[in-house]
């Protein structure tokens, strides 16, 4: 097989771009300007893939996340294009693109697969997320590093509140009974696990004062619902800002908890900014040496398991994540992992397990095999050849 990978600074290129190789398929990399060109109706993008795809015969074109630029070019050519999306939101799924017969749109999350699914769309898949454990098993751990990387909680990501996420801000002249109503409904979310309300909750008289304030309206190409766009984009990631906010500033009252994240947090005195880690090594090292990692979803998951819990498992680390609904379906709590339903069930736990060394060092234990055994991107190659046919 003859794979085109669309190449761009995205997690988990490495690891699958090796499985590809493994099984001894072609694989040539195109870099793909995903950051600074529109990658919906591109003309000259476009035209440029067609030429590539097309002269040289590929089998298969696969990305990671979906672009409608790369489908339009893949059904011109009549040549498969596999996409697997980890972001959420991701609205470049609600091209009308989506819908050509030659694409396998794989996505992470199967709430937004039922959402898409409900509309009659039939090119799109399920495939959870996955971790390269023998890359992982494979970096010695000194014992300096393993006292450097030493904490009782750790948890590697955004906080919501850089400059480029504050979503919520542009919403700042809105009236006050709207900014209330808003507000209410933020909260009401923030306390809810396993149910993404906001969308439902945006009625007419609160959605025209939105749109009065900070107009959007649906891409040229797209199908996308408004309501969509400001629950998913606007108020999840203030849920999700406020959210992990207060749980570092609670976990940090009693404990020690070690904060990975993009920039400064003079808003969480107690908690030691450790700056960014490094993806590919140091995260996992982060994961391997912390008692306890966390996972606090970004609200506009739907129902999946986020990469970083993948990770965190893959590494042998111990996992304490918000309620998901995915997770029922591949694992166990209290076995290989265990969730939070609130910030009351989350002290407690966070208690209980840095005070029983043996129970939470076997549930990490047991984690870590269930994802080295079915959750490796073997396992989801595996699927996606299921798929799509062809293969070996």
């Amino acid at each position: 097989m003859k794979i085109l990978f669309m190449e761009w600074k995205s997690l988990g290129q490495k690891d699958i771009m090796e499985e590809f190789r493994r099984r001894g398929w072609e694989v040539v990399c195109y870099p793909f300007p995903r950051e600074s060109d529109n990658t919906r109706l591109n003309q000259e993008l476009c035209e440029k893939l067609i030429w590539k795809i097309a002269g040289d015969k590929y089998d298969v074109v696969f990305s990671f996340n979906y672009f409608p630029v790369i489908s339009i070019a893949c059904n011109a050519c009549q040549v498969k294009y596999v996409s697997w999306t980890f972001d959420s939101p991701f609205i470049q799924l609600y091209s009308n693109t989506v819908k050509f017969p030659y694409n396998y749109v794989f996505i992470f999350d199967r709430g937004t697969c039922e959402d898409l699914w409900n509309r009659g769309i039939d090119t799109v898949y399920h495939l959870p997320m996955a971790a390269p454990v023998e890359r992982y098993d494979a970096y010695p751990l000194l014992e300096r590093e393993k006292e450097f990387y030493r904490t009782q909680i750790s948890f590697i990501g955004s906080t919501y509140h850089e400059k480029k996420n504050r979503f919520y801000e542009r919403l700042g002249n809105i009236c006050e009974y709207t900014k209330g109503y808003l507000d209410g409904c933020i909260e009401m979310q923030k306390q809810i696990y396993g149910d993404f309300l906001l969308e439902g909750m945006l009625k007419s008289e609160i959605m025209e004062d939105m749109m009065e304030h900070c107009p959007l309206r649906v891409n040229q190409d797209g199908f996308e619902r408004l309501e969509w766009v400001y629950a998913h984009y606007f108020l999840a990631r203030q849920v999700t800002a406020l959210e992990r906010k207060e749980i570092l500033e609670l976990l940090s009252e009693k404990y020690q908890v070690d904060l990975y994240t993009y920039d400064a947090t003079p808003e969480l005195p107690r908690v030691k900014n450790r700056g960014t880690a490094e993806v590919m090594e140091e995260a996992s090292k982060i994961y391997k040496c912390s008692q306890i990692n966390l996972n606090i979803s970004l609200k506009s998951i739907l129902t999946g398991i986020p990469l970083r819990s993948f990770e965190i498992m893959g590494s042998g680390g111990f996992l304490l994540s918000n309620y998901q609904r995915e997770y029922e379906d591949y694992f166990h709590s209290g076995t290989d992992y265990v969730y939070y339903t609130d910030y009351e069930d989350l002290g407690k736990k966070v208690e209980y397990y840095l005070s029983h060394d043996k129970e939470r060092r076997e549930i990490a234990r047991n984690g870590y095999e269930k994802v080295k055994g079915s959750h490796t991107y073997k396992n989801r190659v595996d699927t996606i050849l299921e798929i799509i046919g062809g293969g070996e």
